[in-house]
């Protein structure tokens, strides 16, 4: 992560070499502390310590400090302002009061403001915190705000305003929280097509009996398939704990194949999933996914949308599949290539899809997905639950705890990768 520190002016005047800690806050307006290598502690400003990052810049005091410095520091975290005072929080979103009262409990620090409604305009100056989805001030309209919590697992919809790109601005996510949900989904979608129901609900309204004979309708053993999953964080994980337990071959792809175990920052629901990534026999590159999606018979797509995601899953994906493959999206819509999917159903090239999210959405009546028996469609429901709120504001919340603790923040965005 990168915190960027802008006109400091230095009060020591005798620059001494930067030691192994550096001490620093992301607030302008705030103070930055260095160790120094004989035990000094050198002040830029006026106010108080703040937590320490690992750093070794190795040149002196004097040199580092300009109008605008960028300093790189090992570990994921972000500094509240000194411990005496309050952190301002925005909570752009119907919540109870159960759900503010919780967050309150968090810290007598914390001064939370909830807008059910759009955000008033003079509101923003002083907010620090804001916890929402789809309300987001102007940079010049929030000059001190320093942390997003949004209520989802994607962040594209934050990254679309300039505020989300601002590199000083810290975003985090609900990743996680839905793992258990969406893997529940998926389940349920490879026993539909394992036993065939798209084709049961086609042959209802005809009132007939199947002409087929009944050798048709016979499922294969689930032990003796194989689903190969698109994206292993933590929905992945989740639907290859569910696929071993049932017996399947389970295969995966992911873009850091040398580090399969989850990180120490990411939203993991205890008990579920796969941290260490053992279960999979095998995991793939991002750029070998159509090798993988030829020894499949299901493929189970969990990827966040990206630049770098957009239609990962096109032809050669299609192409490589079996006649007899189903692709089951609840990652992104546009992490597929629509046209392609349509072409590969519609002509047979592969079974059929499930899928809960759309390039497109709310799905347009003239999709051709409307017209196919060989798909399932959901709108966008499959990682919602009854306690989605109290699920997600309990992120939040420990986010917050952890803010005003000064650890690491979980689910931080990646700007290299972009989730």
């Amino acid at each position: 992560m990168t915190i960027i520190v802008r006109q400091l002016s230095f009060n020591d005047t005798s620059p001494t070499q930067i030691a192994k800690y550096i001490y620093l806050d992301q607030n302008i307006s705030n103070d930055v502390y260095f160790n120094t290598s004989n035990g000094e502690q050198l002040r830029l400003g006026s106010s108080l310590i703040f937590t320490k990052c690992a750093i070794n810049i190795g040149e002196n005091v004097q040199k580092c400090v300009s109008n605008t410095i960028r300093i790189q520091y090992d570990q994921e975290c972000i500094m509240t302002n000194p411990a005496t005072e309050p952190i301002r929080v925005i909570v752009a979103m119907d919540l109870s009061d159960d759900l503010i009262a919780s967050l309150q409990a968090v810290s007598p620090r914390l001064e939370i403001t909830r807008y059910e409604g759009e955000v008033p305009a003079t509101a923003w100056a002083n907010a620090e915190v804001l916890y929402t989805g789809n309300q987001f001030p102007l940079p010049e309209q929030a000059p001190r705000l320093r942390w997003i919590q949004v209520p989802s697992a994607g962040m594209e919809g934050v990254l679309r305003n300039p505020i989300g790109q601002a590199e000083d601005v810290v975003i985090t996510s609900t990743s996680g929280m839905h793992a258990q949900q969406l893997a529940n989904y998926t389940w349920l979608m490879i026993l539909a097509f394992n036993f065939r129901l798209p084709e049961w609900m086609a042959d209802k309204p005809k009132a007939h009996w199947p002409d087929r004979p009944q050798s048709h309708y016979v499922p294969v053993d689930i032990d003796q398939q194989t689903v190969g999953i698109v994206g292993y964080g933590s929905i992945g994980r989740e639907i290859a704990r569910l696929a071993k337990a049932f017996g399947m071959r389970v295969l995966a792809s992911k873009r850091d194949i040398k580090h399969p175990a989850q990180r120490d920052t990411d939203y993991i629901q205890p008990g579920i999933g796969d941290p260490e990534g053992d279960i999979p026999e095998r995991i793939y590159p991002g750029e070998a996914i159509a090798n993988m999606a030829a020894e499949c018979d299901y493929l189970a797509v969990t990827l966040p949308y990206t630049e770098g995601t957009h239609h990962v899953i096109d032809d050669s994906v299609f192409e490589a599949m079996k006649d007899s493959g189903v692709i089951i999206n609840v990652g992104r819509g546009g992490v597929i290539d629509e046209k392609s999917m349509i072409t590969a159903l519609s002509s047979g090239k592969i079974r059929g899809a499930s899928l809960d999210v759309f390039e497109e959405e709310p799905l347009p009546s003239s999709s051709p997905l409307w017209q196919l028996d060989n798909v399932i469609i959901s709108p966008h429901v499959g990682g919602s639950t009854t306690r989605y709120r109290e699920k997600a504001t309990a992120i939040f919340a420990e986010n917050l705890k952890r803010y005003v603790e000064n650890r690491p923040l979980i689910n931080m965005l990646d700007r290299e990768t972009g989730y």
